[in-house]
């Protein structure tokens, strides 16, 4: 009888162990387990879609720089750049240092040439002074007076020194000083004219650079 209560207990131990292995005690993980790897999915292909662009770009510089062609060609255009920006400026710092040479050179000519009216003026006093020669002496005198004040203006012509002494020409006020006037007479012309000359005004260049002292009459 023992023997039999034994077997008994043993097959009530086994069914209980039984049942507790097939009832489901503990939940299932099983729907978040495969969002997690969705998500990781999506993440997975959005960072290597960035990685190729990234590599992509890289391999356009990469292979752009190590063309030797490409670099060269570069380089030529902008050493010519450099070369022309650089001739078109001394082409203007030449251009402004000739000018500013010229300007220099007629101040200076300018300058002498203003240092000789004196000269001028003199000579042309003395030959107004001396007359007609009453002897041969005299006209000796005034003969070498001539010659001086042609020599003298023929030299300053060939420096670009124009003498202004025209009588009877119309009065302007660019190459005239005008210092008497004259009442006009019956029979002259029509406007202010230039009667006498009283000291000659003088052009460089066509730049007027001293003007006649006139009598104006009209």
């Amino acid at each position: 009888m023992s023997s039999s209560t034994a077997g008994d207990d043993d097959e009530v131990r086994s069914e209980a162990s039984a049942g507790s292995d097939e009832d489901p005690a503990e939940p299932t993980d099983e729907p978040v387990a495969g969002g997690a790897e969705d998500a990781t999915d999506v993440n997975s292909e959005k960072g290597s879609g960035e990685v190729d662009d990234l590599d992509a770009r890289l391999d356009a510089i990469f292979d752009e720089e190590a063309d030797p062609l490409v670099e060269a060609l570069r380089q030529r255009d902008e050493y010519l750049d450099d070369l022309r920006r650089l001739q078109a400026e001394f082409d203007n710092y030449r251009k402004r240092m000739a000018r500013q040479g010229e300007e220099l050179t007629e101040r200076a000519a300018a300058a002498v040439l203003e240092r000789m009216f004196p000269v001028l003026d003199a000579l042309d006093l003395a030959r107004s002074h001396a007359g007609e020669p009453t002897d041969a002496v005299a006209a000796q005198l005034a003969e070498a007076l001539g010659q001086i004040a042609s020599l003298a203006r023929d030299a300053l012509a060939r420096e670009g020194l124009d003498r202004i002494d025209e009588v009877g020409v119309a009065f302007d006020p660019s190459v005239h000083d005008a210092v008497a006037h004259d009442p006009s007479d019956e029979g002259d012309q029509a406007g202010v004219v230039v009667a006498e000359v009283l000291r000659p005004g003088y052009r460089l260049k066509g730049r007027v650079v001293r003007p006649a002292m006139v009598r104006v009459r009209g």
